[in-house]
């Protein structure tokens, strides 16, 4: 099954039926859908972040979202571009970037580049991972 609008989208991700639920954050749907439920319901965003077959297309969108929150769903997502993961590892959002380091398909060459974050706690993390 796929998902056929924004408004279905919707309506699986508000709905209480466990099953309509899980459609929500399992089922495809096609880029303009995706692009329509982001432009008709900002509040979902996070969940169209979340939802494991959202496009590279999609999260490169979100990845740039103002939300903090949506940034963070996109950047634990294991099939980002190269290029994604550089941006969100240098995100200003210690958060984020820390979803960065512990991704497990994080590219060596971005977290050389993580080495010196400003943040202690991301450093720690780079350094246990690269010195494996």
């Amino acid at each position: 099954m796929t998902i056929g609008s924004a408004e279905e989208f919707y309506r699986l991700r508000s709905s209480d039926n466990p099953a309509e639920y899980r459609r929500a954050a399992r089922e495809e749907a096609t880029v303009e859908t995706w692009m329509e439920v982001i432009r008709r319901y900002p509040d979902l965003r996070k969940w169209v972040a979340q939802n494991k077959t959202v496009p590279v297309e999609i999260l490169t969108v979100l990845a740039r979202d103002e939300d903090w929150r949506v940034r963070t769903m996109v950047a634990m997502k294991r099939k980002l571009t190269p290029e994604l993961f550089e941006t969100l590892s240098c995100d200003p959002n210690e958060g984020i970037r820390h979803s960065i380091v512990v991704n497990k398909k994080t590219p060596l060459r971005v977290l050389e580049k993580m080495r010196n974050d400003q943040w202690d706690t991301i450093r720690e993390e780079v350094h246990g991972r690269l010195d494996m």
